[in-house]
């Protein structure tokens, strides 16, 4: 891997998937890009690993085909409370399982081969001075760069920094993840309520289960570990019973997160246009927030080449362009997202949920669809 020049057109803080789709795209139209990533790859992320069919042309415009490493086709989504009540649909547009181990290492690879820069450093500080941006790292390294695209996840020292809004907010959630090997059917994913949270099932490349749940940790600080809630609480549904009994762990301890927020966040900040969960966060309930992730690195993307080709004149237009794109995609997907997992989380009105539901079959495929977009199509790219 070449050493990294000082100046480049864009900046990428994060290699997730918001920055590498980014990076990549930016990359086909000629334009120099640099990936800060703080870790190696490859790595496990906390993450439901589902996305949805929605980002599948844009992938294979990008040159990543997720099929070719195996990742598993999944239409069917699946239900369920605590008490057992049950319901499972078609899902409307699909989509298929993918761990971001392996997801995450492919596309940066192939981002190296279109002769992007990835160097594994941690950002400290970004600042915007004279129409251009400083990017100090915690290896004393610094750059300058045009543009700074943040890509950096749910949540960051960086965010302290820039004084954003959503930081002084409570994050009152955690989140959890591993792998399985167990009896689960290839083409679903399932959704298991549980009090105080919800854990979602799904299949990925090498035929393990994602298991990943969400709690609030004001629920789970009552037990003694992870081990603990999840005999106590998760169990008391049983199709989540079933799993943790019958299944074996391949991870030799569960990944977590914690400190998660799902309130607003702006899509610029300080000039820097933010991407991915660095934008605005979706409930995991909804299953759409690696597709999410995807297609905001897309919109900057599109943006930032009209940027430097002229089209757009200013800075100031880039930005309102980008803000305005960001709301008009994600703003309603996020307000659903938070309305159905506040639903969600109350015990008792999801016993109530799950009887409309089952007696009105096409209300459940219309949520699904009001967080999802629509596949895109190869000339909007």
């Amino acid at each position: 891997m070449r050493e990294p020049n000082n100046f480049h057109d864009v900046v990428i803080v994060g290699g997730g998937l918001a920055g590498l789709t980014s990076a990549i795209h930016l990359s086909k139209f000629g334009i120099g890009v640099l990936v800060i990533e703080k870790n190696a790859y490859p790595k496990h992320k906390v993450c439901g690993e589902y996305i949805s069919n929605e980002v599948l042309p844009y992938l294979n415009y990008l040159g990543v085909d997720p099929f070719i490493f195996g990742a598993k086709k999944i239409d069917k989504f699946l239900l369920s409370t605590k008490k057992n009540s049950i319901i499972e649909t078609q899902l409307p547009l699909g989509g298929f399982g993918i761990s971001r181990y392996t997801l995450d290492d492919a596309l940066a690879k192939k981002a190296i081969a279109n002769g992007i820069t990835i160097i594994q450093d941690s950002v400290v500080n970004i600042q915007f001075l004279d129409d251009q941006f400083e990017i100090d790292t915690k290896s004393n390294l610094c750059f300058k760069a045009k543009i700074v695209i943040g890509a950096y996840g749910k949540r960051s020292a960086i965010d302290i920094k820039l004084d954003r809004e959503f930081i002084k907010n409570d994050a009152p959630f955690l989140a959890v993840k591993t792998h399985m090997k167990g009896n689960f059917p290839e083409d679903l994913v399932a959704l298991h309520n549980f009090k105080g949270g919800y854990c979602g099932l799904s299949k990925v490349e090498d035929g393990s289960i994602n298991v990943c749940y969400i709690t609030d940790f004001k629920s789970f600080k009552k037990y003694k570990d992870i081990e603990d809630f999840q005999k106590n609480v998760l169990c008391e549904n049983p199709n989540l019973k079933e799993i943790f009994e019958n299944s074996t762990d391949l991870f030799p301890q569960p990944l977590t997160i914690s400190q998660i927020s799902f309130a607003d966040k702006s899509p610029v900040e300080n000039h820097i246009l933010m991407c991915g969960d660095t934008a605005g966060l979706i409930h995991p309930l909804c299953g759409n927030g690696m597709s999410m992730a995807i297609r905001s690195g897309q919109m900057v993307s599109q943006l930032i080449i009209r940027y430097f080709n002229g089209k757009i004149k200013s800075r100031s237009d880039l930005e309102n362009s980008y803000k305005e794109s960001w709301n008009k995609e994600f703003k309603k997907r996020l307000k659903v997202g938070r309305i159905v997992a506040a639903l969600f989380k109350k015990y008792n009105f999801s016993e109530f949920m799950m009887l409309v539901l089952k007696s009105f079959p096409k209300l459940l495929p219309y949520i699904i669809k009001q967080t999802h977009g629509k596949p895109l199509k190869i000339d909007e790219f």
